[in-house]
């Protein structure tokens, strides 16, 4: 049973040692980073989270609930109206609901 144990345990040193290989020429690095620059990393206000909508295409936006972690607003896009719920952490659009009129 020994003679067995060996091989195996050479074959578990070799898969467990790191193998470094250089890096190619064209390689590229790619920065994954989670969150927002927007406002530092600050939460924003009732009335920037209007203008980020604003700037989204959406028009005749009005602030409906801005308390809490998630700001309400109606607004139009075309003839439509929507309900956007917005993120108050990090500015991003969270749902968009069309309003029966």
């Amino acid at each position: 049973m020994r003679k067995n144990m060996w091989p195996a345990f050479a074959l578990a040193l070799v898969l467990a040692s790191p193998v470094s290989m250089p890096a190619p020429a064209n390689a590229v690095s790619v920065n994954i980073h989670v969150g927002t620059s927007l406002n530092s990393g600050r939460a924003i206000s009732c009335r920037q989270g209007q203008q980020l909508i604003q700037n989204r295409g959406f028009r005749n936006v009005r602030r409906i609930d801005c308390r809490g972690r998630i700001f309400i607003y109606h607004g139009r896009r075309g003839n439509r109206h929507f309900e956007i719920a917005l993120s108050a952490s990090t500015g991003r659009v969270v749902d968009v609901r069309r309003l029966r009129r």
